[in-house]
């Protein structure tokens, strides 16, 4: 029997190994393929492998495998964007682009215990990245605070901004919970725009990064290469997307967890059963704010300039498609969802303005197909252990 579970641990190790390859070698493909017959060619090979692998069973077996091997996945998973970044290391569009798409899947990690643990639909999402964007802005002008606590200064004044939207959202449900969490959106990007201070319409310039003595905008050579400067970003907004899935994974499967899915599910009978329902949608609102702050504190840093229009109501939409996508209360969609909502429009650029409506349409038929989102959420099972 030991024999036997060390072959399946091993088989299991490397079919994640395998899977993990095949996907970052694609994705170095599509980041850096411009032509059009290529990125054509590279979708249609996507949706052929994804076909294939269902006959076949190998979506069952790569399913199976990250399932029983949790942290081999997510330690597979880091290992395929570090190479994907060592990869791209002179490629300052591909980088930033990868940057955009690590730093919005963190945001929707925070939305995504928002949404769907404890059930608050929170539309604003935006407008708390931009929150830590300007105190990123604000501060590293005007302050010599080091750089790593204005990036938790963000996710922390993101966190007390969003307790002004406590009140409203505790005391309704549902689609009114939403409009008050779009009306704050809008009221956000107005303040901008009126307020000289913050730059008005024309926006902030923003210093870069600088961590313990080094430079991030400065860039670096290794063996005799030129890096681009984006990798460093790339690095710290990956180090910060795994310790927010992280955090939200701990929480997933604890009694806190528990505690908010009970309170998404019925807070009637939550409330009959002695639960804290305030508690728990204060701690999910503030956690996935402040989650949104940090990263809206790095894309400052990384893309050096802010402005209102980067933060706009279809902005937030943007950032709730990518959730319903990923599959609502998973984490684990989260990513594949922001590469397909983000990068594809950007590859689809030779299309000029027809290019959304072909994404749109993409993403249609994925969720007709796919109801519950890319990766569904689970069914969490109450007396097996170790189970969520």
């Amino acid at each position: 029997m030991k024999q036997h579970a060390g072959m399946s641990n091993r088989a299991a190790t490397g079919l994640l190994a395998l899977t993990t390859a095949i996907l970052t070698v694609y994705l170095w493909l599509l980041l850096r393929t411009e032509n059009q017959l290529g990125i054509a060619a590279l979708l249609v090979a996507a949706c052929l492998a994804i076909i294939g692998a269902r006959r076949l069973g190998w979506a069952t077996r790569i399913e199976r495998a990250s399932e029983a091997h949790g942290g081999q996945t997510r330690a597979w998973a880091i290992a395929g964007a570090l190479a994907l970044i060592i990869a791209l290391y002179d490629s300052d569009f591909q980088l930033l682009m990868l940057c955009t798409v690590l730093l919005y899947t963190t945001v929707c990690l925070g939305l995504n215990m928002q949404f769907g643990f404890t059930g608050i639909p929170n539309f604003a999402g935006a407008a708390f990245f931009g929150v830590g964007s300007y105190t990123a802005a604000v501060m590293t002008a005007h302050t010599g605070t080091p750089h790593l606590l204005i990036l938790l200064s963000c996710g922390i004044i993101a966190a007390l901004v969003g307790c002004l939207l406590i009140l409203p959202v505790l005391r309704t449900r549902s689609h009114y919970t939403a409009l008050v969490t779009i009306a704050f959106g809008i009221l956000f990007k107005t303040f901008l725009e009126v307020n000289d201070s913050l730059g008005g319409p024309q926006g902030l310039q923003v210093p870069g990064m600088s961590l313990f003595g080094y430079h991030f905008n400065d860039g670096f050579t290794m063996f005799g290469a030129d890096v681009s400067f984006y990798a460093s970003y790339a690095l710290l907004a990956l180090v910060i997307c795994a310790l927010a899935y992280l955090v939200i994974d701990v929480l997933r499967r604890s009694w806190i967890g528990l505690s908010m899915d009970v309170v998404r599910t019925d807070e009637t009978a939550a409330a009959a059963f002695g639960l804290h329902i305030a508690r728990w949608k204060v701690l999910s609102f503030t956690l996935g704010n402040f989650m949104a702050g940090v990263a809206g504190g790095l894309y400052a840093m990384a893309t050096a300039f802010v402005a209102p229009n980067n933060f706009t109501f279809s902005d937030s939409l943007l950032m709730v498609s990518i959730v319903i996508l990923g599959g609502l209360g998973n984490s684990l969609g989260i990513l594949p969802a922001a590469l397909i909502v983000l990068v594809l429009p950007e590859k689809f650029q030779f299309m000029q303005e027809y290019r959304f409506l072909f994404y749109a349409a993409l993403v249609i038929v994925i969720l007709l197909f796919r109801p519950d989102g890319l990766i569904p959420r689970k069914t969490r099972l109450f007396f097996k252990k170790g189970a969520a």
